[in-house]
């Protein structure tokens, strides 16, 4: 068989291209946002980390564990200005902390719908590693709907998994997608192991901070579930009457808990609550807010006979 001529072939050299200004363009976009938060002078202080900015006041998006106990921290910018910032609130259950900083900002990151995210699509992570300030790194997202344990000692579902080289120091900093929207938060890595690490889904901080902005803190109704976001399948989303393409696995029930009482079980597909579909768990995160507490809260669920509504009370979450 004959090779096709040399001026035939795909040219590797303009894909790269293509990609490496895709890459650039977004870091151009959300780069001027991105900040190094250390502890202030005075107070308690927090670690050193990375954060990045969400509105021209100066909302600062970073992780608790970067703030820790601190109530004022220093918000330094790339243009090397530095200012005061004050913790409006956090949240140890998402490792998702929400800073105020002193000034006026044009440059803000914005936030992106993490339910939309695809593996394989570009992931670009922003922020400060072991002291390197303002570090690029990109890759891909690796896999969704991934849990991990917060600080707390509670799961945190819907956390994004990305190759993205992160090291101490990115905590908190944006992980960004090609069309320059955050769409997860960076959080974690896993110590020795290369190419594995997490990001706090840009829903779930987007759920934190607007519960911090009118609450100063985050209210919880608590079933006693953790979950997982699936896919749906058209047959079963016809009978339950809902439009989601996904929906909510519970991978495990906590006994005793209002779940295992109403008779919730591993297994289970949850695809609405109270007439509302829920197509992952930021849907279900969001769902179950304080005003659930103690209210008969009804979930369309699909079990090994089909869809049943199951009435559970959510307590309060201590």
């Amino acid at each position: 068989m004959a090779l096709p001529a040399t001026d035939q072939l795909p040219h590797d050299g303009g894909l790269l291209d293509a990609y490496s200004s895709t890459v650039a363009d977004a870091v151009d976009r959300v780069g001027p946002a991105v900040c190094r938060i250390g502890p202030h002078a005075e107070g308690k202080a927090g670690g050193q980390g990375s954060g990045f900015v969400i509105s021209p006041d100066g909302l600062v998006v970073t992780n608790f564990h970067v703030v820790g106990e601190a109530r004022t921290l220093r918000v330094a910018m790339p243009d090397g200005t530095s200012v005061e910032g004050r913790v409006l609130g956090s949240d140890a259950d998402t490792d998702i902390a929400l800073v105020r900083a002193d000034g006026h900002f044009p440059d803000i990151a914005p936030l992106g719908d993490s339910k939309r995210l695809r593996r394989g699509q570009i992931a670009i992570a922003i922020g400060n590693p072991l002291g390197f300030e303002w570090t690029v790194t990109a890759g891909v997202v690796s896999a969704l709907g991934r849990s991990m344990r917060a600080v707390s000692g509670r799961l945190i579902d819907d956390v994004i998994q990305t190759d993205a080289a992160l090291n101490p120091g990115n905590s908190g900093g944006p992980l960004v997608s090609s069309a320059g929207e955050v769409i997860g938060v960076n959080t974690a890595t896993i110590r020795g192991a290369q190419g594995i690490a997490f990001a706090v889904a840009s829903n779930t901080a987007n759920f934190v901070i607007a519960e911090i902005i009118r609450f100063g803190r985050v209210r919880r109704a608590f079933i006693g579930v953790s979950a997982d976001t699936v896919a749906l399948p058209r047959r079963t989303a016809l009978a339950a009457q809902v439009t989601s393409r996904t929906a909510v696995r519970l991978r495990s029930v906590e006994t005793g808990g209002p779940a295992a009482k109403a008779g919730l079980k591993e297994g289970d597909i949850i695809v609405a609550i109270d007439g509302h579909a829920v197509g992952g768990v930021d849907d279900l995160v969001r769902t179950l807010d304080a005003e659930k507490i103690g209210k008969e809260t009804t979930f369309a669920v699909v079990g090994r006979t089909g869809v049943v509504q199951v009435v559970v009370t959510p307590a309060a979450r201590s």
